[in-house]
């Protein structure tokens, strides 16, 4: 995938992250990722105008290094708010380190994460976080497992539509099908076509399910199992290299699209 990229057979993409926004004058990031710089700059609503700038906060799903390195660049704001659960606060400061080191260079105000409690990021925006059970191993040994992977429901509160952001899910456990039944949009882990598919390649001894990542393709995997919730509109995000819904022409991307689902790409908006 990466090769065709490079030979401009195929589209780009930064890691996964999102902005949200109620208003379009106050936005808040879902997952800071290594490429948010370039995010930020390719987003005229997010540019910083005489150092300051329209992000009001960071939302992370859990505190894996590709949706946390990126807070490390946003160390020259003049604050930082942080929603994070206690578990992810305290791997990003006992395991990574990431949050004592930006720390240093600005004041962050932490907000706790409650799964399953309402958050009212502003006026006509609110969203509830939802914790994502896995047995992925904790890289960092923190310790605690409750938390340490959420998704996010959001609601924007005028036109009652709601989006789901769910970048890293193992499996569609009842509790979850539940959390994402009947949303507007979903945005939802991509990361591998098929299970075996790193193994396939020798680029890993274990499974997607087993690195915490439901496969799309499968008789349980999430094309199979998603139809039924009642899902306005379905979109892959965090889509692995090796995964080939990434090109354009392959059997896999006629297959998904087909099924009326998307995928994810730089600058995608949605609106609900």
């Amino acid at each position: 995938m990466c090769a065709a990229v490079r030979s401009r057979a195929g589209l780009a993409r930064t890691q996964s992250s999102v902005a949200v926004s109620a208003d379009r004058r106050r936005w808040f990031l879902i997952n800071a990722s290594p490429d948010v710089r370039t995010q930020i700059e390719a987003f005229p609503g997010l540019r910083p105008h005489d150092r300051t700038t329209p992000l009001e906060a960071v939302l992370l799903t859990d505190a894996e290094l590709d949706h946390t390195l990126g807070l490390l660049l946003l160390r020259e704001a003049r604050a930082l708010r942080l929603y994070a659960t206690p578990a992810v606060r305290e791997t990003l400061c006992v395991g990574s380190g990431i949050l004592r080191t930006l720390e240093r260079y600005c004041p962050v105000e932490w907000r706790a994460v409650t799964p399953g409690a309402g958050l009212a990021l502003a006026d006509g925006l609110s969203c509830r976080a939802f914790d994502v059970p896995t047995t992925k191993r904790d890289r960092f040994g923190a310790g605690v497992d409750h938390g340490r992977v959420v998704g996010y429901r959001l609601t924007d509160e005028r036109s009652g539509g709601t989006l789901v952001y769910l970048p890293g899910v193992q499996s569609l456990t009842p509790a979850l099908r539940a959390e994402i039944e009947g949303c507007a949009c979903l945005l939802i882990d991509g990361t591998c076509w098929r299970d075996d598919e790193l193994v396939r390649l020798g680029l890993a001894g274990r499974t997607s399910r087993e690195m915490g990542h439901l496969p799309i393709d499968g008789p349980d995997g999430s094309l199979a199992q998603l139809p039924s919730l009642g899902v306005g509109r379905t979109v892959f995000v965090h889509m692995n290299n090796t995964n080939p819904i990434l090109l354009e022409d392959t059997p896999e991307r006629r297959i998904l699209e087909k099924s009326g689902m998307e995928v994810s790409m730089d600058g995608l908006e949605v609106q609900v």
